[in-house]
């Protein structure tokens, strides 16, 4: 607990804090275009909602998030109001370990079915596929239902089957967000730490986006395990843009 706040308060609000927080600094390299994935000529032609509505739609999301958990944390509660022991170190990393695993497993099959069923892409997930182009602070514009079910509920289950007491979810929820955002930030930085260790990422997901691997690349936050036992894995290639920056291209599949 810090300055009177429960841990369950803040495993609700600074992951939200962390999204806006490491969003902006997106923003600050916005001029970068050097690293950009996509020219700003293509965003303004292929996005069809102003980035105002995206910011509208991720508050609704996040008051959503925000609702169902401090609904969580009611039930889960000690009513000693004594702030369970941490475990140990190992205990941590094998919860985190495990909440990854659940997190990446129903977010790749929740995922992947609302691109199947033409009516939950057509009326949910297609609000995601509005941002063609992606951008940091648009990593969690979805539809209200998709952030309940994908996101929120995902967290949810990610919790419950690791384990993990509240204090530790504030660090593994906002490492999922900084992870969720950097994936969606349409950049590709040198020097970017978590190209190091995953293989999901932002041009990873970019390829997703594009009209021609929609029905690829599902896998999100974490690794592409799903993606390739499933066959739904579509490789690429950064390659340099003559006007600048880069662009992931497909590798044709056999």
């Amino acid at each position: 607990m810090a300055f009177g706040i429960s841990d369950e308060l803040l495993g609700t609000f600074v992951p939200i804090a962390v999204y806006w927080l490491y969003s902006g600094l997106y923003i600050l390299l916005d001029g970068f275009d050097k690293y950009r994935l996509h020219t700003r000529a293509e965003e303004a032609e292929k996005n069809v909602v102003s980035r105002s509505s995206v910011v509208k739609g991720v508050l609704l999301q996040q008051a959503v998030q925000v609702i169902v958990s401090l609904l969580l944390f009611m039930v889960v509660k000690d009513d000693t109001a004594v702030a369970p022991k941490q475990p140990s170190i190992l205990v941590i990393a094998t919860q985190f370990a495990v909440a990854m695993f659940v997190m990446d497993t129903w977010q790749y099959f929740m995922h992947r079915y609302m691109h199947i069923n033409k009516f939950l892409y057509k009326h949910i997930h297609s609000k995601h596929h509005s941002l063609i182009v992606p951008y940091a602070f648009g990593a969690l514009y979805n539809h209200p239902a998709e952030g309940l079910i994908l996101d929120t509920i995902g967290g949810v289950l990610s919790f419950l089957i690791s384990g993990m007491t509240p204090r530790t979810s504030i660090f593994f929820f906002s490492f999922a967000t900084i992870k969720t955002v950097d994936d969606h930030c349409g950049l590709w930085l040198p020097g970017n730490i978590l190209h190091v260790f995953f293989r999901n990422n932002s041009a990873y997901h970019d390829v997703h986006h594009q009209l021609y691997g929609n029905k690829y690349n599902f896998s999100q936050p974490f690794f592409t395990t799903w993606d390739k036992i499933l066959g739904t894995h579509m490789p690429y290639s950064l390659e340099n843009r003559k006007e600048g920056g880069f662009e992931a291209k497909p590798i044709k599949r056999d």
